[in-house]
């Protein structure tokens, strides 16, 4: 068995390779390549695509896989042997039903898409940007036909990014959640004056926000020896192997908190895969375990941890070094309070923890109406709006802050942003785990000392990558399933002391 085993990785390890490739080139796309290059770009990442997806569904790994199966029973389920047959068989048997020429075409749809949701969002001109949406949404609803469903056809989208998960098993989550959030929305909404963040709206050099950023990243434990960072429209996080994982930001000259939480959201993505065990390397498994667990990472440290009051009792000077006369007279508290002031907003980045899942309701809820048309491209600005002002009070005044905020739909990533709540939700159930384990953990903190929670994440988490779900993580590290009690109560507490509730 040793000798088919070897074999497979061997097989595997081509492929992950070619996916790497294909990796690098999007990176470039997204922070370095000029504009001129965007046809020709889009032919090579298809081109990687498919040859990718043809060595991965040839019939001979097909065979490894279910030689290999009576080997894999025999171990335990939690190895790495059995885990990568486990995962892999997962991953082959739907790669299978897709055929290498849709994956080819999704694959270019999505590069000449990006460019022109670049154009659009900077000339704040949607109709650039519907053509192309519509052939994503077509393309992607082939796919989903392909990988087959029972229920929803957002249901095998959504599975991409988050296995095992349902939309209606999401609905429900959601459903829990808004009935909490909107009186809580509406409680922080009569007080809204008691939260002073008008400090963070100034002119602020760029350079200096960047030192700022490398600053916080390192803290944290980003190496950027195995990383680094640049700028992009959209903030990402990409990795080309656990000693190569880069992570963007943007920056706006007029608001302090968009490129440092930013960083600290990508950074966090970073950590979770620069510290996937090194026995994994160069196989699927090498990876995060779902978009959800991985959302957790990265809103952990940058919500958790990075709006903290302790992060900022520790953060502060070193903000004020690099800023004397912005912060001059500005303390830790005033940091904290300002950082976590509770507004509806137009933009889903920039948005505060309790307003934040309302905006990828927003989103869910419209791929949904797309998929399964009961809304056309031509009136999703409109249908945007009018939910901005359902679920937030607020229209957007154009649709570059509106519907083409976000990069995911140029890739035609549907299905991926209820990840983001997932990631919240499982993010303060394991938080609440971690002060369980390690008491003392908001006071190292504050001496900034953050080595401790992250040896926790790596031990617990980082190192297994793929080789369990959401839910099988969940039950091996706080033993329970996904549950959103934790961050019901962990914004209920943390908000309703800044507001006085």
């Amino acid at each position: 068995m040793q000798k088919k085993l070897d074999s497979l990785k061997t097989r595997l390890a081509e492929i992950d390779d070619l996916n790497h490739a294909a990796a690098i080139l999007g990176w470039d796309q997204q922070t370095y390549m000029p504009p001129g290059g965007a046809e020709a770009r889009a032919q090579q990442l298809a081109t990687l695509s498919h040859i990718s997806h043809e060595k991965f569904i040839d019939n001979a790994i097909g065979d490894i896989l279910n030689e290999l199966q009576e080997y894999a029973e025999g171990l335990p389920e939690d190895s790495d042997d059995a885990s990568l047959i486990r995962v892999t068989k997962r991953d082959y048997d739907k790669a299978r039903r897709v055929p290498s020429a849709l994956i080819s075409e999704i694959a270019q749809a999505g590069a000449q898409a990006f460019e022109a949701w670049k154009e659009a969002k900077d000339g704040f001109n949607f109709t650039i940007f519907a053509p192309f949406l519509k052939r994503n949404l077509e393309l992607k609803k082939r796919y989903a036909e392909c990988l087959g469903y029972t229920g929803r056809i957002y249901d095998p989208l959504l599975d991409q990014f988050e296995p095992g998960m349902t939309t209606a098993q999401v609905e429900t989550i959601f459903a829990n959640i808004r009935q909490e959030l909107v009186p809580l929305v509406h409680a922080i909404t009569s007080k809204s004056t008691v939260v002073d963040n008008s400090f963070l709206h100034q002119e602020f050099d760029e350079q200096k926000q960047w030192d700022i950023c490398v600053k916080a990243a390192r803290l944290i434990g980003y190496v950027f020896e195995r990383g680094r960072l640049d700028r992009s429209p959209h903030p990402f996080t990409t990795s080309f192997s656990i000693d190569d994982v880069r992570i963007t930001t943007r920056f706006l000259r007029d608001y302090f908190s968009a490129a440092f939480f930013a960083t600290l959201h990508e950074a966090g993505h970073a950590l979770y895969n620069q510290g996937i065990s090194r026995k994994l390397e160069h196989t699927p498994l090498a990876d995060g375990a779902s978009l959800g667990v991985h959302e957790s990472q990265s809103r952990m440290w940058e919500n958790l941890v990075g709006r903290s009051r302790a992060f900022w009792k520790f953060f502060m000077p070193h903000v004020k070094d690099i800023f004397p006369e912005e912060f001059h007279n500005i303390h830790a508290e005033n940091m904290y309070r300002a950082v976590n002031r509770v507004q509806p907003s137009f933009i889903r980045v920039e948005a505060d923890e309790v307003t934040y899942n309302l905006h990828i309701m927003i989103r869910f809820e419209l791929e949904n109406d797309l998929l399964e048309d009961r809304i056309s491209i031509h009136d999703l600005p409109n249908a945007w709006n009018i939910k901005m002002q359902e679920y937030l009070g607020i229209t957007p005044p154009d649709d570059a802050r509106g519907v083409l905020q976000d990069v995911h739909w140029s890739s035609g990533s549907f299905g991926y942003f209820p990840t983001y709540s997932l990631g919240n939700i499982f993010a303060a159930q394991l938080f609440d785990q971690v002060k369980r384990d390690l008491p003392d953990i908001e006071t190292s903190f504050e001496k900034g000392a953050f080595q401790k929670l992250l040896d926790w994440l790596r031990q617990n988490l980082h190192a297994h990558g793929r080789k369990f779900t959401l839910d099988e993580l969940a039950r091996r590290i706080t033993g329970e399933p996904l549950q959103t009690r934790s961050f019901i109560t962990y914004l209920k507490n943390k908000f309703g002391e800044i507001y006085g509730l």
